[in-house]
């Protein structure tokens, strides 16, 4: 969800037509009706497909993977059909206003909403320097970071922001624990041979036996 708002939205309907679901909430700025279709209910394409994509926008946005993931999970947990009370919708939960501002066609195909979402997450840690206020960003709107200079005073994006930097912090964590375990074992180094000095067996002139240490 890429907006936040203090007005709160009147509960939805929703009716089901051409196997498309049409949901009519309020506007949460205006207070007018407005009409949004939501995707049918297809079954979700398979993870590997969807962690595909988000590897693929990540290296070519320059984004962390395991940041996009750890967002996903907050935002839709992996559902390209959800839509939030406010009207974000898919994957990446994209309002329809910055959906449209990033060239998105239907935010609940999760190649489109994926390429979308990360191309405006980079656009906010570019902005911020900071992922804790792009992240804050990307919740309440850059006007509410900028407003406040800081992460905004607001209860869901707080929770939000420390929501995602959690599970980044586990994701890296566990990262960091498999490529270590990958590792070959490094070799022991022998230990140097102790050197004893040689005894020479020598006899005198008188015919007695003595050993010596070179």
């Amino acid at each position: 969800m890429l907006a936040a708002s203090p007005i709160p939205a009147a509960e939805p309907s929703s009716a089901v037509t051409g196997g498309k679901t049409l949901v009519v909430r309020a506007d949460p700025r205006t207070g007018k009706l407005v009409r949004l279709v939501a995707a049918p209910r297809t079954p979700k394409p398979p993870q590997k497909e969807i962690t595909d994509l988000v590897d693929k926008a990540a290296r070519k946005h320059d984004v962390d993977p395991l940041l996009v993931d750890s967002l996903i999970r907050v935002e839709s947990d992996y559902d390209p059909h959800a839509v939030s009370p406010k009207g974000a919708q898919g994957l990446m939960q994209l309002m329809p206003s910055t959906a449209k501002m990033l060239g998105v066609s239907d935010s609940f195909d999760p190649g489109e909403n994926i390429e979308a979402g990360v191309k405006y997450l980079k656009y906010l840690q570019g902005l911020y320097q900071d992922d804790r206020l792009a992240l804050a960003a990307y919740n309440a709107g850059p006007a509410a970071v900028e407003k406040f200079n800081n992460v905004p005073p607001y209860r869901e994006t707080r929770d939000y922001v420390d929501k995602v930097g959690r599970r980044y912090d586990e994701a890296r964590k566990a990262a960091a624990q498999a490529a270590q375990a990958q590792q070959p074992p490094q070799n022991i180094q022998a230990q140097p041979e102790e050197r004893h000095p040689k005894l020479e067996v020598f006899t005198d002139g008188n015919g007695r036996l003595y050993l010596r240490t070179q």
